[in-house]
């Protein structure tokens, strides 16, 4: 049988021709470095710049020079309605109805505001329910919100600990969690993909165990949103909150994104107000009754930051333009050559612990350095003089990501071939 993949460069050249996809790359502003440009994995961390935010940008400041407060109403795109330019494209890519999504914040802002309304415990129900390990900002978040409400972290906070080597967990671990805590459990709150191990879970899957014991349901799509195919109005999940930074190339601190499912549209449940989540058809009656917008525009507080909204608009675009389906593709194909060649060259330098089923992951690939935590930082320091840019997990994991936007194939052998030369000289 004809392997799938070659370690050679004829190869991943005749690959990155073939890829429908390949044009895009050629849209976003690629770091240089000495040899030319760098082999830039770190999408899951910050993604690139589009070659077109500059001049959207400055577009915005010369409105604001040229018309000042008249920007709010005038100019091609009004400050007014800004956030509303997104909303479409946004719907689209993580499956949602117009009214599901909004542009706001950042990820932990939103994920304090929706616990205002989707975290109130009782005392027979305070639990909360998240993964070991999960990413710092959700715990601190997690553990204060259940302080705020006068209960201990010792007793109301539940983490998942993995099941499977390497750090995985199974969803047999997650239904026999809620079998045993269900009951006392108020919020389920997984991640999308876990930011260590790279694994990615079943949103419905998690979301009907979840609900079938009474429990709210929500989710970080952080590393998931723009990296995999969601549909979260299907997936019946009570809320979700992500950042635009990472696969969505909205730049440094960007504006960051909730989700509130439809059947909470006009929900009673506590929240935060704020006068941009009032009614528009009567927020500038200035009343002081606070009337909620129906949907996820509701959860709104302050108007929305138009420079900060203007990459991730124009980001946005090229998703619609490419397709997510199309993406997917191109990534279980480029993440699949990556892992070959370090199973294949690299098996004594490098382990994958990222979930092998293509099912169970994204883009990124979590990958051990064999030797310890020495080895390890001697290796990624090695890749980052080589402009080969990833990013390190403690005690011995680099994240490597190819991103199907703008990484190639011969990316990917890039790296392996700066390995194999570190490895050679040690």
């Amino acid at each position: 049988m004809t392997a799938p993949y070659e370690a050679s460069l004829a190869w991943a050249e005749a690959a990155d021709r073939d890829d429908p996809l390949r044009e895009f790359r050629d849209r976003f502003l690629i770091p240089p470095h000495a040899d030319g440009d760098t082999l830039y994995f770190c999408g899951n961390s910050l993604g690139l710049q589009p070659r077109s935010v500059r001049e959207a940008v400055n577009a915005e400041l010369d409105y604001w020079g040229e018309l000042g407060v008249e920007g709010h109403f005038k100019g091609r795109l009004p400050w007014m309605n800004y956030h509303e330019f997104v909303r479409e494209d946004l719907a689209e890519l993580v499956g949602a109805d117009l009214s599901e999504v909004v542009a706001m914040n950042t990820l932990s802002v939103n994920l304090h505001l929706l616990m205002v309304s989707f975290y109130t415990p009782t005392r027979e129900r305070h639990k909360i329910l998240i993964e070991e390990g999960a990413f710092p900002s959700d715990r601190y978040a997690v553990e204060s919100q259940i302080r705020f409400h006068g209960f201990d972290p010792a007793e109301s906070l539940i983490e998942l600990a993995a099941d499977e080597a390497n750090g995985t967990i199974s969803m047999h671990a997650i239904e026999r969690a809620l079998a045993e805590h269900g009951d006392s459990t108020a919020l389920v709150l997984m991640p999308g993909i876990q930011y260590r191990t790279g694994q990615a879970f079943d949103l419905p899957a998690i979301t009907r165990l979840g609900h079938a014991r009474g429990c709210v349901v929500g989710f970080d799509l952080a590393h998931a949103v723009g990296n995999l195919p969601l549909a979260l109005h299907d997936s019946g999940a009570d809320f979700a909150v992500w950042c635009h930074y990472k696969y969505l190339n909205g730049g440094p601190g960007a504006v960051g994104g909730a989700f509130v499912h439809a059947r909470h549209a006009q929900t009673r449940r506590p929240r935060f107000a704020g006068w941009w989540g009032h009614n528009k058809d009567t927020r500038f009656q200035m009343g002081p009754h606070f009337d909620p917008t129906p949907g996820a525009e509701g959860w709104q507080l302050s108007n929305p930051p138009i420079l900060a909204l203007v990459p991730l608009r124009l980001s946005l675009q090229l998703f619609h333009e490419a397709g997510m389906a199309r993406l997917r593709a191109k990534s279980e194909r480029l993440t699949g050559y990556l892992e070959w060649l370090v199973d294949t060259q690299l098996p004594d330098v490098l382990e994958v612990v990222t979930p092998r089923e293509p099912a169970r992951r994204g883009a990124q690939l979590s990958i051990r350095v064999l030797g310890g935590r020495t080895q390890g930082r001697a290796l990624f320091e090695h890749l980052t003089e080589r402009g080969i840019i990833g990013d390190w997990r403690e005690p011995d994991v680099i994240r490597i990501s190819p991103v199907p936007m703008y990484n190639r194939f011969r990316d990917c052998l890039g790296f392996a071939q700066a390995v194999a030369e570190w490895a050679a000289q040690r």
